[in-house]
């Protein structure tokens, strides 16, 4: 049995129809952590901007390339780390803590990236580079790197399944993380299943001063109250929220 806590799939599915940042939003409603806390620095890129959103469970590594291992190289320890997936209650999102620093050479290729597709990843993070990007991008996985280098060096997986450090956070193996063209973001397992659903409703709370915006009509006062409407219902969504 999994050791990780399971999010229904009917909630991951709804996860991925919200972006990024209205997932932020919503789990500040909950106070769980601060603002500035769970969410990936600059560093880490969208490789493929127009993919839609991942979400999935971390399935974590660390990773060498400046120099050749004592034994074995990157896919010596690919079969051990794909098995290890069906540890996790979902889909699995990669995620490789890049030791060199700076990077030597790209974490991942066409050939990992057609393997994890495979056994059912979601997509890859990888706190150092990739590579073969336009024949990744043709599998539709998504990607988050800190650059592109064109060779693969020495590269070689160190350790699976131990927390590792990528943009400024911790990740530790089975975290739910969610990530699109504006970043990554982790999403705690206790409130996963209320994020999703509040979505939708913080959206539309948005959609009233988004909406008055584009009507063309801006008057200081009436925007005032467009604002005040907004916050209003955000107030409300976090009250529920807080007393689910």
């Amino acid at each position: 049995m999994s050791q990780f806590e399971k999010i229904p799939s009917a909630d991951l599915e709804l996860l991925r129809k919200f972006d990024t940042p209205t997932v932020c939003n919503v789990i500040e409603l909950f106070e769980c952590r601060p603002f500035t806390a769970g969410y990936m620095d600059s560093r880490i890129q969208a490789c493929f901007p127009k993919m839609p959103p991942m979400v999935g469970y971390a399935s974590t590594a660390t990773f060498r390339s400046a120099a050749a291992p004592r034994a074995g190289n990157v896919y010596s320890s690919l079969a051990d780390q794909v098995a290890s997936f069906a540890e996790l209650p979902g889909p699995a999102v990669v995620v490789f803590q890049d030791l060199d620093n700076p990077a030597a050479a790209a974490t991942f290729g066409e050939v990992m990236c057609s393997t994890y597709r495979a056994f059912g990843a979601a997509g890859l993070i990888t706190s150092g580079a990739g590579r073969d990007l336009d024949q990744v991008e043709a599998l539709d996985f998504p990607c988050f790197t800190n650059g592109t280098i064109c060779s693969h060096g020495y590269s070689h997986i160190v350790q699976t399944n131990v927390p590792v450090h990528v943009g400024g956070i911790a990740v530790h193996p089975g975290d739910l993380l969610h990530g699109d063209r504006n970043g990554v973001t982790t999403v705690p397992a206790e409130i996963a299943s209320a994020v999703a659903h509040a979505c939708a409703e913080f959206m539309a709370a948005e959609a009233v001063v988004i909406e008055y915006a584009k009507a063309g009509r801006a008057n200081l006062k009436s925007f005032k109250e467009a604002h005040q409407q907004c916050r209003d219902r955000i107030a409300a969504l976090a009250r529920k929220l807080k007393n689910r």
